[in-house]
């Protein structure tokens, strides 16, 4: 019996307490059924307990029921959002119709399709860590091994999608050449010490040249020269010319440091030098020109009294030298007298000193003592020695 059929002792009510004239809840199984007329309707089968009118208008429901489900399920398909630093690009039939910015987009499904590409990522290609991948031969026939790394973005989505069939392999093939052109056209040596910059630059360049001529719509962002070196084979001997190098380099500084710390003052002693020559002919020519002007004056007094003039000159010249010489000054009463002086004192004294000496008095043998006495008495009083 179904669940909704009337029971109990009235008979007439069903679980809720309704009648069973009264329309109650749906029969479950009722449900079902109806389902699968409708279904074989749908499909041209003939739906059992009613009229061919009745199954015809169900049919008609269900494909407008079906139809309605699946244009909501196909309309919310179409609905996508583009994150910030991404380009949504829109395919219609399989070629290229628009490119959405960030942001909520629909496009319709199955006859549009959408191909997201983040254009702010940076990525990177290696060149040179496989096996006689980073070989190059020089403008002076030499080789070096060099590694380096290129970084780059999406710079035009379109590009980057429809005519770049592999970017990496593409960005690797093309580096390279212009790597080994680049590296050709300069020495060794500039490629491995000091031009190690400008072979970046020049090469990142170049490359950037060659992917805009096929339109790869890759920017070029960065280009590291990791390594440059000889191949290992010669490296011991490479070292040792960088080694032999450097010490060159450092002793010439040691040398220019010292240049630079003697120069100076052998210029300022040069200074000093002909500073202090330029005073003493200054000094000179004013001495010369004093003494001459000096003469000048005497000349013209010598002309007014000569005789007093000569004299004068005797004197100060006298006074002059005197000065500057040591004297022994003797006053001696009587002569024939012979005195000792201590030369060899007054000179290391360089000054008057007071001299004692013994008289002998040739002439007076037949003297006593005394007189001897009184005679040398007042000849030292008398007499004064400087």
């Amino acid at each position: 019996m179904a669940w909704n059929e009337p029971g109990g002792s009235g008979g007439n009510k069903d679980p809720w307490g309704g009648r069973k004239d009264q329309q109650g809840p749906p029969d479950l199984d009722e449900i079902i059924k109806n389902l699968n007329k409708k279904i074989s309707g749908l499909f041209g089968g003939k739906g059992g307990g009613g009229t061919g009118q009745r199954a015809g208008g169900s049919g008609s429901a269900g494909i407008s029921f079906f139809l309605a489900v699946a244009l909501v399920i196909w309309g919310l398909s179409g609905i996508y959002i583009v994150d910030e630093g991404r380009q949504g690009v829109v395919l219609q039939f399989g070629a290229f119709n628009e490119i959405s910015e960030p942001g909520p987009h629909w496009f319709p499904r199955f006859i549009q399709s959408v191909e997201v590409v983040n254009v702010e990522e940076v990525r990177s290609v290696n060149l040179g860590l496989r096996k006689d991948e980073g070989l190059m031969l020089t403008q002076d026939e030499n080789i070096v091994d060099i590694k380096f790394t290129v970084q780059y973005k999406v710079k035009n989505s379109r590009d980057f999608l429809f005519n770049v069939r592999d970017p990496d392999a593409t960005l690797r093939q093309a580096t390279e050449s212009a790597m080994r052109e680049i590296v050709g056209k300069n020495g060794m040596d500039f490629v491995i010490k000091d031009g190690r910059p400008e072979v970046g630059a020049r090469t990142k360049a170049l490359i950037q040249e060659i992917l805009d001529g096929y339109s790869t719509g890759i920017l070029i962002t960065n280009l590291n020269l990791q390594d440059a070196q000889p191949p290992q084979q010669v490296q011991h001997a490479f070292d040792d010319a960088i080694k032999a190098r450097e010490d060159k380099e450092r002793l010439v500084n040691e040398a220019q440091a010292y240049s630079n710390d003697i120069l100076p003052k052998a210029r300022g002693k040069a200074a000093r030098v002909d500073a202090e020559a330029n005073a003493y002919r200054e000094e000179v020519i004013a001495r010369a020109q004093g003494e001459a002007e000096r003469f000048t004056k005497v000349l013209t007094e010598y002309n007014k009294a000569p005789k007093v003039t000569r004299e004068r000159l005797y004197l100060e010249t006298m006074e002059a030298v005197l000065s500057r010489s040591n004297k022994v000054m003797v006053d001696v009463k009587k002569g024939n007298s012979m005195i000792y002086l201590p030369l060899d004192k007054i000179v290391r004294q360089g000054g008057s000193v007071s001299i004692q000496e013994n008289l002998i008095d040739r002439n007076s043998g037949e003297k006593s003592s005394d007189e001897a006495k009184d005679a040398r008495r007042d000849r030292l009083r008398g007499r004064e020695v400087r």
